[in-house]
């Protein structure tokens, strides 16, 4: 207490001073229009730059929930343009066999999930989501983000799953060059995350480097036309009649965080088919 009155003694005119400056700023904006319009300028103007700053800061800490939430949203938008292109295919056969007001039931569906652990450097690379079988994720299912394919689920725990990602030198994926029917082979070859290579294509197939490659939708693990990469040129392969495309893939997989594992509903029936033997009868 004694240092606080021995501070207000020794400084005590400059208080005088700053009391009497800031009577008088007070009594010249209130008493002239001016000076008074002046000064609801300038405030106006810091307080919005504080605003600004302080919305630009709590915008920040909020930018997670939001970035889920274009997620949820993107997923069901993505959902509903591959159930139209279901039903679409389903209505040009039911038409041409003249059915009228055919009921069709939706195929895909999406489970969203966050990726909690991630690899890149590794000739066979994995990543976990977390989602698992209680949620609907089942081994076999095709994994994307929202710019591409990115895996396919090999195992499904009941909270987490492990997904192969593309990074994998043992996986392979049908992919087909967009708006044609030349079907090829995408694989990765270790080192840069970012390149896979689209192989078997037909010698004859005609291509060029900014081509959108697509999946080919001739398996069950992903719907036709989902983005895969961009076509970057070609490489010369051993075989004569056919090529390699070297493909810069649109997924960065050093970023991955949410992703989305699609659900066909026809999977199980359709898996079983291709598994079913024919035994022709003696």
């Amino acid at each position: 207490m004694r240092n606080l009155l021995n501070f207000i003694i020794r400084y005590g005119r400059w208080f005088v001073f700053a009391f009497y400056v800031l009577l008088s700023c007070v009594l010249l904006v209130s008493n002239n229009s001016y000076q008074h319009s002046i000064f609801l300028t300038s405030a106006n103007v810091v307080s919005n730059s504080v605003y600004s700053v302080a919305s630009e800061v709590t915008g920040y800490f909020h930018l997670k929930s939001i970035n889920e939430s274009l997620q949820a949203s993107n997923a069901m938008l993505e959902t509903e343009v591959l159930n139209l292109r279901h039903q679409l295919d389903e209505y040009k056969t039911l038409l041409s066999d003249s059915v009228e007001n055919p009921i069709i039931p939706q195929r895909f569906d999406y489970v969203q999930a966050a990726v909690i652990n991630n690899s890149v450097r590794h000739p066979r690379n994995y990543f976990s989501i977390n989602r698992g079988s209680k949620d609907g994720v089942k081994v076999g299912m095709g994994v994307v983000d929202q710019n591409g394919i990115v895996g396919i689920v090999n195992v499904a725990g009941p909270k987490t799953s492990r997904v192969i990602s593309i990074l994998n030198e043992t996986q392979h994926f049908s992919v087909r060059l967009k708006n044609t029917n030349f079907i090829g082979s995408l694989s990765w070859k270790g080192g840069d995350p970012s390149i896979a290579y689209m192989e078997q294509v037909p010698r004859h197939a005609r291509y060029h480097a900014g081509d959108t490659v697509v999946t080919s939708g001739y398996s069950t693990t992903f719907p036709a036309d989902i983005p895969v990469g961009i076509v970057m040129n070609r490489i010369h392969g051993s075989d004569d009649n056919f090529f390699i495309l070297k493909i810069r893939l649109n997924s960065d997989f050093k970023a991955l965080s949410t992703v989305r594992v699609i659900k066909d509903e026809y999977k199980a029936e359709l898996d079983s088919l291709q598994s079913f033997d024919f035994t022709p009868a003696k």
